[in-house]
């Protein structure tokens, strides 16, 4: 199971939480509240109209009395009834709405997680938590909450009802309540941690499923398909597992339930006996206090036998909630850091787990508006060097200064309006083509957009039947990777943050459009402190400083003709370059 799962709110939290979602709408809580006990009490009326209709009988009583109690009878059924599903509605609608923004927050914060800390945990766990959860909370508030919370006022009012009557009965009733209580204090110790358990095992499964589906290319050109099938069955395996043992100990809950409505129907029909024997209460009377008890079996057994549904709504919400609680880290910085957009290394040393040092001791100096090409060959550490710089990944020792913030302690949300990335892999989104640019920037005018295309090149939009308005993405028109490769470009000037990474931004790109590429990668990096981290070394000589890796360590820094001159590690890689050319 993976232990580097995102951090999941403990019961207390969830409540806590849960409450202060519920809260904020106070007015309709408290009409949600007088409803349902209203409705409650109409239900108390029955078995009360029923026993005086016995008293009538067994006394001779006229029938018009009786006729008028049996439409008394219905118009308390009738109301209570309505009533009921009004307040079930309304408890659900609060619930529904608050849950709807949770889903959002929730949505919200996995966005804002450093990108390690999501691609440690995996992509299943959180889709996991934004669909599956949510599905789990979202039945339970619409099919199993309204239900429980009528039920629950409906053994409030009925208990005191059966006071009213003779406080007999409602000893009685309270004799089924230890063999009650203790199953569920049994029940609930010994499901909770399964509950957990499945909502994680699910997680586990989502994440080899989408595995398996997003390298399908590879698994059938590989002939892994059988192998892909028997992960993706032995994680729905273990899933199933948990899920049958939950199943088994409902079954048992069920069965001890049962036996307490036994013992207690028994309680109150031998107090009834015993007092109307006695001459204490009419037999109407105690023909009402059984008839609240045995109305008192399906609430009792809803109460009890939904807290199975409830516990896996709690166990989503403690998933969710978990997401949203996780503090993140201080902003307190953010102020203090002003325009600076220069970025200082200072001795990092970093080590992925289990692997040895990708970074060992790199101190690097970048001035504000400077541009630093990053070669090397590969494993050469260049990557892991732009993740640091990002804060993507922190410095197991060492400090990352990135425009004036501690790259390791920032805020994302912080760190993100000063620096960002185009990496070699590059995603379209589902969208027109405006939707996707103005991801970058949400109130970016159409000029704003036609001018940023213009700026890295992308005379292609002119093309399209639709311009700006055509459908790209899944299911749209397919950017070629150059094309993609542009509109990347494109977001990053919309954004136009003071520092800019290129990870190998622009290798993926052929010959005859790398010039071309290129050309669109100088117009995005105009003006901004830039890292690039070169696959092609025609990139590293425009930069103002180059500096080359090798095994995690900066082994040469200058200028690309300062690193010629000197015949070093660099003038090799730049001979190596021009060779491949001309054999080209």
């Amino acid at each position: 199971m993976n232990s580097e799962i995102l951090p999941i709110a403990t019961p207390r939290e969830t409540r806590k939480a849960m409450w202060r979602l519920l809260a904020q709408r106070p007015g309709r809580l408290t009409l949600t509240i007088f409803v349902l006990l209203a409705a409650s009490c109409c239900g108390l009326a029955a078995p009360a109209i029923l026993g005086i209709m016995v008293n009538i009988a067994a006394s001779g009583g006229d029938v018009l009395s009786l006729l008028w109690l049996a439409i008394g009878l219905l118009v308390a059924g009738g109301l209570g009834a309505l009533l009921g599903v009004l307040g079930q509605n309304l408890l659900a609608r609060i619930c529904e709405e608050a849950l709807a923004g949770l889903r959002e927050e929730v949505f919200a914060a996995a966005v804002r997680k450093p990108l390690a800390q999501l691609e440690k945990a995996g992509i299943g766990d959180v889709v996991a938590r934004v669909s599956g959860d949510v599905e789990a909370v979202s039945e339970a508030i619409s099919g199993v909450l309204p239900a429980f919370t009528s039920a629950a006022f409906t053994i409030g009012v009925t208990l005191l009802g059966l006071g009213v009557i003779d406080w007999l009965f409602a000893v009685a009733v309270l004799v089924a309540a230890p063999l009650q209580i203790f199953t569920l204090r049994w029940f609930l110790k010994r499901t909770a941690p399964i509950y957990r358990t499945v909502r994680i095992t699910e997680a586990n499964r989502t994440e080899q499923i989408i595995e398996t589906v997003h390298g399908s290319p590879s698994v059938v050109a590989l002939g892994l398909g059988s192998r892909h099938a028997d992960l993706v069955a032995a994680a729905s395996h273990v899933n199933i597992g948990h899920s049958l043992r939950g199943v088994g100990y409902l079954t048992r809950f069920y069965n001890r339930l049962n036996l307490a409505e036994l013992i207690g129907l028994s309680a109150v029909l031998m107090v009834g006996f015993w007092l109307h024997a006695e001459g204490a209460v009419t037999i109407g009377a105690a023909t009402a206090a059984a008839l609240y008890f045995y109305r008192l079996f399906d609430p009792i057994g809803l109460v009890l036998g939904q807290f199975d549904e409830l516990q896996k709504a709690a166990a989503g919400l403690g998933r969710m909630f978990g997401l949203t609680m996780s503090a993140g880290p201080s902003t307190a910085q953010a102020s203090a850091a002003g325009n600076d957009a220069g970025v200082v290394l200072d001795d990092v040393t970093f080590a992925y787990p289990g692997q040895w040092p990708a970074l060992n001791g790199v101190s690097l100096t970048i001035g504000s508006g400077e541009r630093v090409a990053i070669v090397g060959t590969s494993g050469a550490g260049k990557t892991t060097l732009a993740k640091i710089i990002m804060g993507l990944e922190h410095p197991g020792s060492g400090t990352a200064w990135v425009g004036g913030l501690d790259s390791a302690a920032a805020a994302p949300a912080d760190l993100h309006q000063r620096i960002a990335l185009v990496s070699q892999e590059v995603h379209v989104f589902s969208g027109t083509l405006a939707q996707d640019l103005r991801l970058a920037k949400p109130g970016a005018s159409t000029e704003e957009l036609t001018r940023a295309l213009q700026g890295v090149g992308a005379a292609w939009v002119d093309t399209l039947d639709d311009g700006l308005e055509t459908f790209v993405g899944a299911g749209g028109h397919q950017l070629t990777p150059e094309q993609a490769q542009q509109l990347a470009l494109a977001r990053l000037m919309l954004k136009d943050p003071p520092i800019a990474v290129l990870d190998e931004a622009t290798a993926e790109a052929g010959t005859g459009s790398a010039a071309m590429l290129d050309q669109a990668a100088e117009a995005a990096l105009a003006g901004r402190t830039s890292v690039v981290i070169a696959h092609r070394l025609s990139q590293a000589a425009s930069a103002d400083t180059v500096v080359v890796m090798e095994q995690g360590r900066i082994v040469e820094s200058g200028s690309h003709q300062e690193l010629l001159s000197g015949g070093g590690r660099y003038a090799h890689l730049w001979e190596a370059w021009n060779s491949s050319l001309s054999r080209n």
